[in-house]
């Protein structure tokens, strides 16, 4: 089996919507994917864009808009995503933080998570995610720090 680099990997899943045949060593989509329904949308190179049709039957708070988790879980894959475009196979990746800041509810409707990178450097990348509403006003913004493995560090990972 032929092995696609990241980014041809993540450009032919969103072109069929399907797991590519030629493979990656990335488990994709991920079970937290799966699980909360946001999927890969767009690509390149050190960006992402996930999507989720949020809906309050299954990722609402008590309160009744769509929980912080969710709007976390999808950022942190976007981000996630958008950062393994870049990588190299002996290389993998982990989060160091996360922050996000709430500007607006969302209640049912289409949510995208557009990651972008602040700055990419060698070992440490700081990602920026804008999640936004179908009317494209911004829910939150949440910020990544991200820290490249390779090596030993990477292996299993």
């Amino acid at each position: 089996m032929d092995k696609l680099s990241n980014i041809e990997f993540f450009r032919k899943m969103t072109e069929s919507g399907e797991v590519p045949a030629e493979g990656s060593r990335f488990i994709y989509p991920p079970a937290i994917a799966k699980t909360l329904g946001f999927r890969l949308i767009e690509v390149g190179p050190g960006t992402a864009t996930m999507e989720l049709l949020a809906d309050t039957e299954i990722h609402a708070n008590p309160m009744g808009t769509i929980h912080g988790g969710v709007l976390c879980d999808i950022a942190d894959a976007a981000i996630g995503t958008a950062h393994a475009t870049s990588l190299n196979d002996d290389e993998s990746f982990t989060s160091i933080d996360l922050q996000i800041n709430f500007f607006r509810p969302v209640w049912n409707g289409r949510i995208r998570a557009v990651a972008k990178p602040v700055n990419v450097g060698r070992q440490i990348s700081r990602y920026v995610c804008d999640i936004l509403r179908d009317d494209d006003k911004l829910v939150a913004q949440v910020s990544s720090t991200v820290m490249t493995l390779r090596g030993d560090q990477a292996s299993g990972r």
